[in-house]
């Protein structure tokens, strides 16, 4: 790790370290983004009624159409633009904080989503060898829709980077030396916000599982280059796969070509599954730090 290139990130975060203000901060970026999709739910009772409304704000829950799906993708505008406002009201700073460097970043987010590109399409073509994924999606209908779709997990990709390896890792980076908590907390907090109690207590402890080990990842991929280009390419490219191309049955299967042929917590799935997926997360990590040092 780059002692200087972490600095240099966590610096802006310095000024203003305070605890209350990360809390009204993070108080803040919920509130904006809950306060967002409110507004589009309203805007679209005003067009088409009530009964709409009700019914594609169901649809956004569900994620199981393509733009029902779309519509839950860019409600995350609202939390970027909640990070924007936390960083500004209570730490005075702009956006180009949170992210560090533009061009280290930029260059950091190819690279990055290219190897997961790689290692995920190995485990791709080693899970085609055991499992026939099914069609989901038409194919002129899911093509119709994949440009809306990168271009809203570019949006959702970065406005959660933004919100946990940015504004929390680097607030809480400057209040704390210990990456116990710099690191740990804003992975274990971007986790539980992946907890579905309706999916049952297997598949949700799999999803937060899951969430918890990327979120570690992409901590030490932005700590390591002092951006967010990095966890920012690695989430982007690991989302366009699990929801464009294969998604797991039951979960955010509307833009998806195909899905999986079962869903997750089903009983007698190998335990291999697992291990495979963590073994390409880690894989595609120990290759984006040696490819990303300085």
């Amino acid at each position: 790790m780059s002692d200087k290139s972490f600095s240099d990130f966590i610096r802006p975060a310095c000024a203003y370290p305070q605890l209350w203000r990360i809390l009204a901060g993070s108080l803040t970026i919920g509130a904006v983004f809950i306060g967002f999709v409110l507004s589009v739910m309203g805007v679209i009772r005003l067009m088409l009624g009530a009964t709409d409304a009700a019914y594609w704000f169901e649809e956004m829950q569900k994620a199981t159409g393509p733009t029902g799906t779309l519509l839950m993708l860019f409600s995350f505008v609202g939390a970027g633009l909640g990070v924007i406002l936390a960083a500004r009201l209570f730490h005075h700073r702009g956006l180009a904080s949170l992210i560090g460097p533009a061009g280290r970043a930029a260059r950091n987010f190819v690279i990055a989503a290219a190897v997961v590109a790689f290692f995920y399409g190995l485990s791709l073509l080693w899970w085609s060898q055991r499992y026939d994924a099914l069609l989901n999606l038409d194919f002129s209908l899911w093509l119709s829709f994949l440009p809306l779709a990168l271009v809203a997990i570019v949006i959702q990709s970065g406005a959660e980077e933004m919100a946990f390896r940015g504004y929390l890792l680097q607030q809480l980076a400057a209040r704390f030396a210990s990456p116990l908590v710099w690191l740990v907390l804003p992975s274990l907090l971007f986790a539980a916000l992946h907890f579905d109690p309706s999916k049952g207590a297997s598949p949700s402890w799999q999803i937060i599982g899951s969430a918890a080990l990327f979120g570690l990842v992409a901590g030490d991929l932005t700590a390591r280059t002092g951006n967010l280009g990095a966890a920012w390419g690695f989430h982007f490219a690991n989302n366009v796969l699990a929801v464009t191309l294969l998604a797991t049955k039951d979960t955010i299967t509307g833009l998806a070509l195909y899905v999986t042929p079962y869903t997750l917590g089903q009983p007698g799935l190998p335990v291999s599954l697992i291990l495979a997926d963590i073994v390409t997360l880690g894989l595609a990590w120990i290759t984006c730090r040696r490819l990303l040092s300085d």
